[in-house]
Order: C-alpha cells, then structure tokens, then sequence
C-alpha cells in the first residue's frame, strides 16, 4: 500500500487506506506522450542484492508471507503455478506498456520468474485494468491502485467485493488475480503501481515498516522493486517450496533455501524486530496525512518517536517519526524542523540500505536552506541527494532536487545554469507529476520558496 508521496516540499498530499480484503497503494494527467524514466536516463542495472544475514532476510521473509497489511494471519502460502501471463486493459496510458516490459524483464532476469506479456483474458494470470480514477474512487475511495485475488475485471470486481471470493485470506492457491490502476495519473504513479501491485499479485501480501530497502513498505521511499524484493519473489518461487505451505514447512525448509538463494548471507541474526503495532500505523497515517492540522500532525509524530523508543527499536523506525515531525514543522517552526530532518538524517545514515532516505531528508534540508537565504547550503544538499535518486528511479524527486537547485543558482547569480537546469528537469516533472498544471505548481512552490529566502 502506497500511502505518501514523502517527494512533497512543504504540502503533503492526502492518502488513506484499502478496502478490506485489497492489497492497495494509496495516494496526476501525461503530458508527454511517450515519456518513459528510461528516456531520462534514470534506469538502473540489476538492483544491489540485500546485506543482512540469512537469518534476519528469513525472518523477515516469514513476516511478510504469512499476514496480511491488516495484521490477519495466512494459514498458508499460495503462489500461481506455471508460467505467469500479465496483460493490460482498460484505458492503458501511453507510458505503460515500456513501464511494464521493463519490469517484466527484471522480474525474469533477477527473480527467475517465468513471467511474459499476453494477450485476452482467457490464459491470463494478472489482468492489469487501468480505470477512470472517479470511477475508481466512487468504489474505493481512499486507495491509487490496488490488488485483488480471483477476479479478472474491474465490473467483476464491483460485484464481488463483499464477498469471501476477493478475500485473501481464503485463497489457496493462486490462479487469476486483478490490479486496478487509474488511467488518469501520472506515469511514475502508473510505474509504480505496476511494481507494487504486481509484486503482491504475484508474492507476499503483508508490508513491514522495518525493511529499508524495499517496496514491502508503507513509508513508501523506494518506489520500484529492489534487490531485496527480488530475492524475496525468487524465494517465493523456489522450487523447494510448494503451494500451500504451512508457516512451519516453509520455516523448516528456509536456511537450506536461503543459503542455496544467497550464499554470501551468512552472517549472524541480528535481534528479531517486532512488527509495528496498529497504534504506530495509524500514528504514520496521521502524521503524514494532508487532512489534518499540523498540530494534531506533530502529536502523532510524537507518539511515532514515544513508540519506537519505548518499543526499543534501533531499526529505521528509529528515524522515520523525526522525519515525519520534521515534515510537520516545516512551515510552522523551519528551525525545529531542522533538528528534526538533522536527527533522523543522523540515524539514517548509521543503518545499511538507507541512501534513499537519507536522500529524502536532504531534500527536505535543501528546501528549508532556500526558503531561510542559504543557496550555496541547499545546492551543496541538492547535489549530495542526487545520485541516491538517480539509483532509486525517483523522476518526481530528482525533479523537485533540480528545480531547488535551480532555484538556489539564480538566488547566486547564475542565472543561465538556472535556466539549463530548470529545462532539463521538465522531462522528469511531466513524468513524476503528470500534468502541465501540476508541473508549474511544483516549480511555483519552489519559486515561492527562493523569494521566501530572499526577503531574509
């Protein structure tokens, strides 16, 4: 479930939660037909296979296979048999079928799926049906995209919503599943509901706030399938395993599994990381939400820090609730902000697998050094986020780094590299945010935030 776009400067934008029984990623117009990340130069090799132990990535592996986001059990684990056929339908926009191909081919080569393209709802195992978002939202209305099991049709899936035939739980062996994706979007959230969604059409159906290098996690800073992610859906589909195995089986059979998946992986476990409680998850959803007030964001943001200190957690969580206070106290108290943003960055940066979030909060950084007079600070934090953005196939946030750097440039005097770099961010704006309109709100926000620094 993708519940936060956390590439937002000042304004957050506004999420909720799955229906019951989805698997959904929570949240805008292509402009540029075409338009893929690859035109962009921004898609990487082989994703950079995960440094935890063995033990931990089992432990890890069990979590996310047998619950549900809800905190449901599974009894068992189900995956589909033989070879898995994707098609699109609906209204599919221009920069999915690229999108789609691109990750087909990952799913192939770094998790050995036997996965490929089809044609016509009759041999298909995951219909792709992209939908107007009203229409969408008229039926779920809190959730960007999602995943449904045994369901091929978006009309089908109206009828069957309520019942026990859309409910995970109840299902024992996978043999169609649906992912509904609005047509009217942008490419990256097209992109990006195509690898979540069809990772847990295809995988695990549970997330875990502890894992830093995954899209099996609703802080939503990696966007597309990483190393970790691979291994999971390779593990997934290993040949030891069988549909329909217990937890017990699958945990019995998983050092010889993992030591044959990832050989290098033999360290020691660390401690077992307990699963975040529903009060921490409805702290996050609140904190960082869009339709409530700072204030009542702060004081979730503080029950985030009170809870992972409490809870003893030395893992990212550690650091995701000052970020998030730091988001909150942006335009109400920028230098608490800064502690904030500083705190977490510290933190961050002391775990493995982290270059991403630290990325996040240097451009949260960079944004406040612009609006309080600081460009030479702000370019400088803008260039250090750069090449962890690049590796994370983020346009919308790379996007908004080059346009605060833009920004940072013509409050120094340059104004012509200004210039260059603002026109070479438009391709990733259009990609990342969608619309004409959305793009010049982007570059007017941060507009407005280099004149903030100016009057200072």
């Amino acid at each position: 479930m993708r519940q936060f776009q956390l590439f937002a400067v000042v304004a957050l934008t506004a999420c909720g939660l799955p229906q019951s029984g989805e698997v959904s990623k929570n949240s805008s117009n292509e402009s540029l037909i075409g338009l893929t990340v690859a035109a962009q130069g921004l898609v990487g090799g082989v994703a950079r296979a995960p440094q935890r132990s063995n033990a931990d990535l089992a432990q890890d592996f069990l979590n996310l296979e047998f619950k549900l986001e809800s905190g449901r059990n599974l009894a068992t684990l189900t995956r589909f048999e033989g070879p898995i056929k994707v098609v699109m339908t609906g209204d599919v926009p221009a920069s999915a079928q690229g999108d789609l191909a691109r990750l087909l081919t990952r799913l192939r080569r770094e998790a050995g799926l036997d996965i490929s393209q089809g044609n016509g709802l009759e041999n298909a195992s995951v219909v792709v049906e992209f939908v107007a978002r009203a229409e969408m939202h008229r039926v779920v209305p809190n959730a960007a995209c999602f995943v449904v099991p045994q369901v091929q049709t978006f009309a089908s899936y109206k009828r069957a919503r309520s019942s026990a035939q859309t409910d995970w739980a109840q299902v024992r062996n996978r043999k169609r599943a649906a992912v509904f994706i609005p047509s009217d979007t942008s490419a990256q959230e097209v992109r990006d509901c195509l690898h979540e969604e069809l990772a847990q059409a295809l995988g695990p159906l549970n997330d875990l706030y502890h894992l830093p290098d995954s899209v099996f996690n609703d802080d939503n800073f990696n966007t597309v399938l990483t190393g970790f992610d691979m291994m999971i859906l390779r593990l997934h589909y290993a040949p030891e395993l069988t549909n329909g195995s217990s937890k017990a089986e699958v945990a019995a059979i998983l050092p010889q599994l993992m030591a044959r998946v990832n050989p290098q992986g033999q360290g020691p476990m660390t401690p077992v990381k307990s699963i975040a409680p529903q009060r921490w998850v409805t702290a996050v959803e609140t904190a960082l939400g869009a339709r409530a007030t700072a204030a009542v964001r702060i004081d979730a943001a503080n029950q985030m820090i009170d809870i992972a200190q409490s809870s003893g957690w030395t893992d990212i969580r550690s650091a995701f609730g000052y970020y998030a206070r730091g988001r909150a106290n942006v335009a109400r108290d920028p230098a608490q902000a800064v502690q904030d943003f500083e705190l977490s960055r510290r933190i961050y940066q002391s775990l493995q697998d982290t270059e991403i979030q630290v990325a996040h909060v240097d451009m949260q950084l960079a944004a406040v050094a612009l609006a309080s007079g600081q460009p030479a600070r702000a370019i400088a934090l803008a260039d250090q986020a750069t090449p962890a953005i690049l590796h994370s196939e983020n346009a919308a946030l790379l996007a908004t780094v080059m346009l605060i750097k833009a920004q940072a440039l013509e409050a120094s005097g340059h104004d012509a590299a200004a210039r260059a770099l603002r026109l070479d961010s438009l391709g990733l704006a259009r990609y990342g945010f969608g619309s004409d309109q959305r793009v010049r709100a982007r570059m007017n926000e941060i507009s407005a935030l280099g004149a903030s620094g100016k009057r200072r």
